[in-house]
Protein backbone atom coordinates (compact mmCIF):
# COMPACT_ATOMS: atom_id res chain seq x y z
CA UNK A 1 0.00 0.00 0.00
CA UNK A 2 1.43 3.91 -0.98
CA UNK A 3 2.43 5.99 2.36
CA UNK A 4 0.13 9.12 2.47
CA UNK A 5 2.12 11.93 2.43
CA UNK A 6 3.51 14.28 5.19
CA UNK A 7 7.10 15.98 5.00
CA UNK A 8 9.55 15.05 7.31
CA UNK A 9 11.06 18.60 8.19
CA UNK A 10 14.54 17.76 10.79
CA UNK A 11 13.85 20.01 13.60
CA UNK A 12 17.32 21.43 14.10
CA UNK A 13 18.40 18.29 12.58
CA UNK A 14 17.61 15.42 14.86
CA UNK A 15 17.43 17.10 17.51
CA UNK A 16 15.52 13.47 19.35
CA UNK A 17 18.78 11.68 19.08
CA UNK A 18 21.63 14.37 18.97
CA UNK A 19 22.67 17.80 20.55
CA UNK A 20 20.35 20.33 18.81
CA UNK A 21 21.66 22.53 15.68
CA UNK A 22 25.37 20.75 15.76
CA UNK A 23 26.49 19.20 12.82
CA UNK A 24 26.18 15.77 13.96
CA UNK A 25 22.57 16.35 14.40
CA UNK A 26 22.02 17.21 10.58
CA UNK A 27 24.35 14.37 9.86
CA UNK A 28 21.96 12.41 11.55
CA UNK A 29 18.79 13.87 9.90
CA UNK A 30 20.37 12.93 6.75
CA UNK A 31 21.18 9.07 7.68
CA UNK A 32 17.32 8.99 9.02
CA UNK A 33 16.10 9.79 5.64
CA UNK A 34 14.86 13.56 6.67
CA UNK A 35 15.70 15.53 3.37
CA UNK A 36 14.27 18.39 4.59
CA UNK A 37 16.17 19.74 7.14
CA UNK A 38 15.97 23.18 9.93
CA UNK A 39 18.21 24.93 11.55
CA UNK A 40 18.04 28.50 13.43
CA UNK A 41 20.83 31.17 12.53
CA UNK A 42 21.92 34.41 14.82
CA UNK A 43 24.27 36.80 13.09
CA UNK A 44 26.86 37.16 16.02
CA UNK A 45 30.05 38.92 15.46
CA UNK A 46 30.18 39.25 12.29
CA UNK A 47 29.30 35.23 11.36
CA UNK A 48 26.10 33.49 10.67
CA UNK A 49 26.27 30.81 14.07
CA UNK A 50 23.74 28.04 14.32
CA UNK A 51 21.99 28.44 17.70
CA UNK A 52 18.90 28.82 18.67
CA UNK A 53 18.24 30.48 22.21
CA UNK A 54 19.20 33.78 22.84
CA UNK A 55 21.10 32.74 25.53
CA UNK A 56 24.13 29.91 26.31
CA UNK A 57 22.58 27.98 29.47
CA UNK A 58 20.84 25.54 28.00
CA UNK A 59 22.82 23.84 25.25
CA UNK A 60 26.19 24.42 26.03
CA UNK A 61 28.68 24.77 28.81
CA UNK A 62 28.72 28.52 28.56
CA UNK A 63 26.72 31.40 30.05
CA UNK A 64 25.12 34.67 29.24
CA UNK A 65 23.41 35.99 25.99
CA UNK A 66 24.54 34.69 22.60
CA UNK A 67 24.97 37.90 20.93
CA UNK A 68 27.49 39.18 23.72
CA UNK A 69 30.14 37.04 23.18
CA UNK A 70 32.82 36.89 20.28
CA UNK A 71 32.95 34.31 17.47
CA UNK A 72 36.16 32.76 19.12
CA UNK A 73 34.32 32.33 22.63
CA UNK A 74 31.45 30.51 21.27
CA UNK A 75 33.46 28.18 18.94
CA UNK A 76 35.20 27.48 22.32
CA UNK A 77 32.49 25.99 23.67
CA UNK A 78 30.58 22.69 24.09
CA UNK A 79 27.15 22.51 22.40
CA UNK A 80 26.62 18.87 23.46
CA UNK A 81 28.32 15.86 23.17
CA UNK A 82 32.10 17.53 22.35
CA UNK A 83 30.66 19.09 19.52
CA UNK A 84 30.83 22.86 18.49
CA UNK A 85 28.32 26.08 17.71
CA UNK A 86 28.74 25.35 13.90
CA UNK A 87 28.27 28.11 11.47
CA UNK A 88 25.71 28.76 8.74
CA UNK A 89 28.58 27.77 5.95
CA UNK A 90 29.32 24.72 7.65
CA UNK A 91 26.13 22.90 8.05
CA UNK A 92 25.40 23.94 4.39
CA UNK A 93 29.34 21.93 3.94
CA UNK A 94 27.46 18.92 5.09
CA UNK A 95 24.14 18.92 3.43
CA UNK A 96 26.24 19.12 0.09
CA UNK A 97 23.08 20.53 -1.45
CA UNK A 98 21.52 16.84 -1.22
CA UNK A 99 18.95 18.09 0.96
CA UNK A 100 16.74 21.41 1.16
CA UNK A 101 17.22 23.74 3.91
CA UNK A 102 15.07 26.04 6.10
CA UNK A 103 17.12 28.74 7.33
CA UNK A 104 14.88 30.52 10.86
CA UNK A 105 16.14 33.88 11.10
CA UNK A 106 16.22 34.10 15.37
CA UNK A 107 18.36 37.30 15.90
CA UNK A 108 18.22 40.87 14.48
CA UNK A 109 20.07 41.88 10.97
CA UNK A 110 20.37 37.86 9.84
CA UNK A 111 18.70 38.88 6.84
CA UNK A 112 21.67 40.74 4.38
CA UNK A 113 24.04 38.03 5.41
CA UNK A 114 22.37 35.21 4.89
CA UNK A 115 20.62 36.28 1.35
CA UNK A 116 24.42 37.51 0.55
CA UNK A 117 24.89 33.72 1.72
CA UNK A 118 21.79 32.02 -0.16
CA UNK A 119 23.32 33.89 -3.23
CA UNK A 120 26.76 32.18 -3.33
CA UNK A 121 24.89 28.82 -2.49
CA UNK A 122 22.54 29.31 -5.80
CA UNK A 123 25.77 30.10 -8.00
CA UNK A 124 27.82 27.00 -6.54
CA UNK A 125 24.87 24.42 -7.91
CA UNK A 126 22.29 24.72 -5.24
CA UNK A 127 18.79 25.04 -6.58
CA UNK A 128 17.31 28.10 -5.36
CA UNK A 129 13.92 26.40 -4.53
CA UNK A 130 16.05 24.24 -2.35
CA UNK A 131 16.22 27.06 0.42
CA UNK A 132 13.40 28.68 2.62
CA UNK A 133 13.69 31.15 4.79
CA UNK A 134 11.61 31.55 7.91
CA UNK A 135 11.23 33.65 10.92
CA UNK A 136 8.83 35.06 13.60
CA UNK A 137 10.37 38.34 13.26
CA UNK A 138 8.33 39.21 9.96
CA UNK A 139 10.66 42.55 9.54
CA UNK A 140 13.21 40.29 8.43
CA UNK A 141 11.16 38.71 5.98
CA UNK A 142 10.22 41.49 4.37
CA UNK A 143 14.12 42.74 4.53
CA UNK A 144 14.48 39.08 2.64
CA UNK A 145 11.94 39.20 -0.12
CA UNK A 146 13.75 43.03 -0.62
CA UNK A 147 17.23 41.68 -0.84
CA UNK A 148 16.22 38.57 -3.43
CA UNK A 149 12.73 38.11 -4.49
CA UNK A 150 12.87 34.63 -5.44
CA UNK A 151 13.82 33.06 -1.86
CA UNK A 152 10.47 31.37 -0.68
CA UNK A 153 9.15 32.82 2.67
CA UNK A 154 8.03 30.71 5.84
CA UNK A 155 6.25 32.97 8.53
CA UNK A 156 6.34 31.30 11.97
CA UNK A 157 3.31 31.69 14.51
CA UNK A 158 2.73 31.42 17.71
CA UNK A 159 -1.10 31.46 18.30
CA UNK A 160 -4.14 31.94 16.33
CA UNK A 161 -5.01 35.08 14.34
CA UNK A 162 -8.52 36.84 13.79
CA UNK A 163 -7.70 36.74 9.92
CA UNK A 164 -6.03 33.22 9.96
CA UNK A 165 -3.25 33.01 7.59
CA UNK A 166 -4.21 36.41 5.92
CA UNK A 167 -0.67 37.84 7.82
CA UNK A 168 1.53 34.76 5.61
CA UNK A 169 -0.34 36.31 1.97
CA UNK A 170 0.47 39.38 2.87
CA UNK A 171 3.99 38.68 3.38
CA UNK A 172 4.19 36.89 0.42
CA UNK A 173 4.95 33.96 1.70
CA UNK A 174 5.55 30.55 0.30
CA UNK A 175 4.66 28.80 3.84
CA UNK A 176 3.14 29.11 7.30
CA UNK A 177 4.67 27.61 10.04
CA UNK A 178 2.06 27.42 12.96
CA UNK A 179 2.92 25.95 16.40
CA UNK A 180 1.72 22.47 17.68
CA UNK A 181 -0.28 23.89 20.75
CA UNK A 182 -2.35 26.71 18.08
CA UNK A 183 -3.39 25.16 14.85
CA UNK A 184 -6.82 23.91 13.94
CA UNK A 185 -8.79 22.60 11.07
CA UNK A 186 -10.00 26.53 10.37
CA UNK A 187 -6.43 27.29 10.00
CA UNK A 188 -4.93 25.04 7.78
CA UNK A 189 -7.97 25.23 5.40
CA UNK A 190 -7.80 28.98 5.42
CA UNK A 191 -3.99 28.64 4.43
CA UNK A 192 -4.41 26.16 1.80
CA UNK A 193 -7.57 28.56 0.14
CA UNK A 194 -4.27 31.36 0.03
CA UNK A 195 -2.02 28.91 -1.34
CA UNK A 196 0.09 28.78 1.41
CA UNK A 197 2.13 25.54 2.84
CA UNK A 198 1.60 24.71 6.36
CA UNK A 199 4.35 23.32 8.08
CA UNK A 200 3.69 22.59 12.37
CA UNK A 201 6.83 23.14 14.52
CA UNK A 202 7.39 20.96 16.99
CA UNK A 203 5.51 17.40 16.45
CA UNK A 204 7.94 14.35 18.34
CA UNK A 205 4.92 12.64 19.30
CA UNK A 206 3.38 9.39 17.16
CA UNK A 207 -0.34 10.56 17.98
CA UNK A 208 0.76 14.32 17.26
CA UNK A 209 2.12 13.23 14.01
CA UNK A 210 -1.02 11.04 13.53
CA UNK A 211 -3.12 13.95 14.52
CA UNK A 212 -1.79 16.86 12.07
CA UNK A 213 -1.92 14.45 8.75
CA UNK A 214 -5.52 14.34 9.94
CA UNK A 215 -5.87 17.89 10.09
CA UNK A 216 -4.29 17.95 6.27
CA UNK A 217 -1.42 19.81 6.89
CA UNK A 218 1.58 19.80 4.53
CA UNK A 219 4.62 18.68 6.69
CA UNK A 220 5.91 18.57 10.55
CA UNK A 221 9.35 19.78 12.39
CA UNK A 222 10.81 16.60 14.26
CA UNK A 223 12.87 15.86 16.19
CA UNK A 224 12.13 12.04 15.59
CA UNK A 225 12.79 12.12 11.84
CA UNK A 226 11.87 8.06 11.39
CA UNK A 227 8.87 9.14 13.39
CA UNK A 228 7.54 10.00 10.52
CA UNK A 229 9.41 8.70 7.89
CA UNK A 230 8.21 5.16 8.76
CA UNK A 231 5.00 5.81 8.05
CA UNK A 232 4.38 9.14 5.68
CA UNK A 233 5.60 9.11 2.40
CA UNK A 234 7.99 12.06 0.97
CA UNK A 235 9.57 14.68 -1.92
CA UNK A 236 13.00 14.32 -3.39
CA UNK A 237 14.52 16.81 -1.18
CA UNK A 238 17.74 17.53 -3.23
CA UNK A 239 14.99 19.32 -5.61
CA UNK A 240 13.60 21.89 -3.52
CA UNK A 241 10.37 22.44 -1.19
CA UNK A 242 7.76 20.78 -2.85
Amino acid sequence: MQKPALLCIGHRGAMGHEPENTLRSIRKAMELGAWYVEVDVHNVDGHLVVFHDDRLERTTNGTGYLCEQSFTVLRSLDAGGGQRIPTLEEVCEVIDAKASLNIELKGPHTAAPVARLISTLIDNGWQKDAILVSSFNHRELVEMKRLNREVKLGALICGLLVDDAKFAEDLGAYSVHPSLDFVDQRFVDDAHTRGLKVYIYAVDHPQDIRRMHQLGVDGVFTGYPERVLDHYAQGNGATGWP
